[in-house]
């Protein structure tokens, strides 16, 4: 060991300092540090593994030294290679260069006379094309001219100047045309030639139309009509064809107008809007007939112009329609009439009820007299059937109108829109005239007086209404009249909703439908079912006349009667809502509408925004009767029902007894001369005898929902009261007597569920308590031991269940 390789003083190693990062020759783990030694043969072990290192690291560097000879022989290889390619570059080089370079040079000089000869060959093309453009226009000249001399063939002059329209108008004006087609015959350039014969032919051509009209020669019209587009002349012939055709349109609809001898037609109830029908048809007949014939001989899409201006005649001949009907009928006199009507009656109806001297409530209606007086007075000013044949006439009127404008939407579609996309209203019918009078003469009279017609018929209906006489709450009484028993007015007010709405819908104008159809609604919520309630609150409340006592029998089938009226009046509505959907009542608001919905509305969204319309109806007036059935409910229950079910109860567990065993039951069963089922099953049998009593005479009144949601009401309340009689007998009964409540109790609830079974539910508390209360202690110490896994759907909390547990004594 040399002394350099021995520690210091220190203890720190001269010759051999610690690497901070490992020793990349060696990957070997890490060796004894001779800083951390502190014996000679932690030095000695130190050593020892400093000479493997060293060992490891000269075999290595060996190893590398070795192999130098072999990478000197394969870079001196290489040199070689590229001393190789050097010199094959440069042969390369040598022969592109000699070689090549002339081919190149040909390549070029042919391709350039080739594009030399293309441009020699177009240009020769382009010359033989304008030869021939010429010539073609020479001809066609010289063909106009001698067509129009002696022959007179206009068809043959027209073909010219169609087929010289063909040829480009440079070609036309060019100086080579301007000195080789002009002749001895025909010596002006070929345009002026050209332009002289197109007027002279327009001309000429005018003249014969118009004479063929006259004389109302049809193929002569036709002929000439076709001629005027090979001339360039379509604008003219599309205006002098408008002009012909809306004479015909004028003819017939003045004609029309004339037809009824003096006014005993024009009084006849759909005498215009018949007018107005033919005037539609005619106009519609000639489009679909003449179409083809425009669309063949002036293009696609020129038939538009043609009904641009057939609809400018149609705003003349419908308007003078639409204001003659006006004035017949006195339109604006009964809209003022309308607006200005009192509607006393309704107005009085809400008023808070009158007393007399006496003090008794004022029970009829408001009229003088009987509540079945009409105001004689107040119908003189509006009479209900011209305003009925008024609105059957304007609907029928809209309907046409509509059935015109989709025609037309249809007629000017771009044909480039699918055709299963919806139609839109075109620019020729929305900014019609015709258009504004149909809104001002037509839809908001119809807005108006439909709503004046239907309120003033709820006032009427309920001025006439009659409630149904021979109804009884004693079974022993037949009963006159069939189910269900509502006041008249119901469908009256009903049958005038239908006809309101079919009309409306018939119309098929979104106009209408989104005015009309939401007042149906406000009057069914505002007079209708206000009506109604006011009837339940100050005329039928079935208010016990002595303290405690109970409600006279008129009283509480009245209220019964104005109940079922609410619930069929709902059933009505919706079955008028779901026959003008085509759909059925049962099925929800979702339900796609039917095809002749969206055929009555194509524009747009109008199909859905009108399904929406009649949905909101149904709704609306649904959850408002439904509303007021519910609250009536609660009153009958709680006037009524309730107050007759208690004594039903205390007589069901009169002398009735829990602490009582078989034998002591058996014993004075014995004493009674009873027998012991009997006793057993009292308390069963007195509450069946008490619950048909109080709810059969009851039930044959009610319609089967009102009277299903009654019992729902009563079972609520009886679950109850029956809970409390059953904690009442806590420490009171023993396990017989647990046993008889729980099989009196299940009667009473299989009576009171009886044809429901819905309303077992409601007793679930009742069941359960008993059901705890009557089970064998191995079996509800396992109940108690599944934590909450036994399958059975608790509506007891936990406490409850134990004090259930403790209801028998023990």
């Amino acid at each position: 060991m040399s002394a350099n390789n021995l520690p210091n003083g220190n203890g720190n190693s001269a010759a051999l300092p610690t690497p901070k990062t490992p020793n990349k020759l060696n990957s070997s783990s890490p060796n004894p540090s001779i800083h951390d030694a502190s014996t000679l043969s932690d030095v000695r072990a130190t050593l020892a593994a400093l000479h493997l290192r060293e060992t490891a690291i000269t075999d290595r560097l060996n190893a590398l030294i070795s192999s130098q000879a072999d990478l000197s022989r394969e870079l001196g290889r290489l040199d070689l290679l590229r001393a190789n390619l050097g010199s094959q570059v440069i042969a390369t080089r040598s022969i592109s260069n000699g070689m090549l370079s002339s081919a190149a040079d040909t390549a070029g000089r042919l391709s350039s006379r080739v594009k030399t000869l293309d441009l020699e060959k177009d240009r020769v093309q382009q010359t033989l094309k304008v030869v021939e453009q010429v010539a073609e226009l020479k001809a066609c000249v010289h063909g106009v001219v001698g067509s129009m001399g002696a022959p007179q063939d206009w068809e043959a002059a027209a073909g010219y100047i169609s087929r010289a329209s063909k040829v480009p108008e440079p070609i036309i004006r060019g100086g080579f045309a301007a000195s080789m087609v002009p002749s001895v015959e025909v010596p002006d350039a070929p345009w002026v030639t050209l332009e002289n014969a197109k007027e002279s032919l327009c001309g000429l051509f005018l003249r014969e139309f118009e004479k063929a009209a006259k004389e109302g020669d049809g193929a002569k019209v036709t002929r000439f009509f076709k001629l005027f587009p090979l001339i360039g002349r379509g604008d003219v012939g599309l205006d002098v064809y408008g002009r012909y055709v809306c004479q015909g349109v004028a003819g017939t609809a003045r004609s029309t107008l004339r037809a009824a001898p003096g006014d005993a037609g024009k009084k006849d109830g759909f005498f215009y809007a018949n007018a107005l029908t033919k005037l539609f048809e005619h106009i519609a007949q000639i489009i679909e007939s003449h179409g083809a014939l425009v669309e063949r001989h002036y293009g696609e899409g020129k038939m538009v112009k043609v009904i641009e201006r057939l609809q400018m005649e149609a705003d003349v001949q419908g308007g003078i329609i639409l204001d003659s009907w006006s004035d017949e009928r006195s339109v604006d006199r009964k809209l003022t009439d309308a607006k200005s009507y009192p509607f006393s009656f309704l107005v009085q109806s809400f008023l808070p009820p009158q007393r007399t001297l006496t003090g008794t409530p004022r029970m009829n209606s408001p009229a003088v007299g009987s509540g079945t007086n009409a105001r004689d007075s107040e119908d003189e000013g509006v009479d209900m059937k011209e305003v009925d044949g008024l609105l059957s006439e304007i609907s029928v009127m809209l309907g046409r109108w509509s059935l015109y404008s989709r025609f037309l939407a249809g007629k000017c579609k771009d044909p480039n829109i699918p055709e299963d996309a919806p139609l839109s209203l075109p620019e020729v019918v929305t900014k019609s005239n015709l258009n504004r009078k149909v809104s001002a003469k037509l839809t908001t009279p119809y807005n108006s007086l439909a709503l004046f017609f239907f309120r003033r018929s709820v006032e009427k209906a309920f001025q006439l209404d009659e409630s149904p006489t021979g109804l009884s709450l004693n079974l022993n009484k037949p009963i006159d009249g069939n189910a269900p028993y509502i006041i008249s007015a119901v469908d009256d007010v009903m049958y005038i909703v239908s006809a309101i709405i079919h009309k409306a819908m018939s119309t098929a104008q979104r106009d209408v439908t989104a005015h009309v159809i939401p007042d149906v609604g406000r009057v069914l919520g505002s007079d209708f079912i206000g009506m109604i309630q006011r009837r339940l609150r100050d005329e039928s409340y079935p208010q016990p006349v002595v303290q405690g006592g109970l409600p006279p029998e008129n009283k509480i089938v009245a209220f019964i009667v104005l109940i079922n009226s609410l619930d069929v009046a709902k059933d009505y509505l919706a079955r008028i809502i779901a026959a003008q959907l085509g759909t059925s009542p049962d099925q929800p608001n979702g339900t796609s509408h039917t095809n002749h919905l969206a055929a009555s509305f194509p524009f747009e969204h109008d199909v859905t925004f009108v399904t929406s319309v009649l949905h909101t109806l149904n709704s609306t007036f649904s959850m408002k009767a439904g509303e007021l059935i519910s609250d009536a409910l609660k009153v009958l229950f709680t006037t009524v029902v309730k107050q007759r079910l208690k004594p039903v109860l205390v007589d069901a567990f009169r002398d009735v007894d829990y602490w009582r065993s078989e034998d002591e039951l058996a014993e004075i069963a014995r004493q009674n001369d009873e027998d012991e089922d009997e006793v057993i099953d009292r308390v069963q049998r007195r509450f069946e005898h008490g619950w048909d009593a109080l709810m059969k005479p009851i039930a044959r009144l009610m319609t089967p929902k009102t009277f299903a949601v009654l019992v729902d009401l009563t079972a609520s309340d009886l679950s109850k009261t029956l809970e409390k009689r059953v904690w009442s007998y806590s420490g009171k009964t023993n396990a017989y007597g647990a046993i008889r409540m729980e099989r009196d109790f299940s009667g009473i609830i299989s009576t009171v569920a009886r044809g429901n079974y819905t309303v077992r539910e409601l007793f679930a508390r009742v069941a359960q308590i008993l059901m705890v209360a009557n089970m064998e202690d191995d079996e509800w110490e396992e109940l108690s031991g599944e934590d909450g896994e036994d399958g059975i759907e608790w509506v007891l909390t936990e406490d409850e269940r134990r004090r259930a547990r403790n209801l028998v004594k023990t």
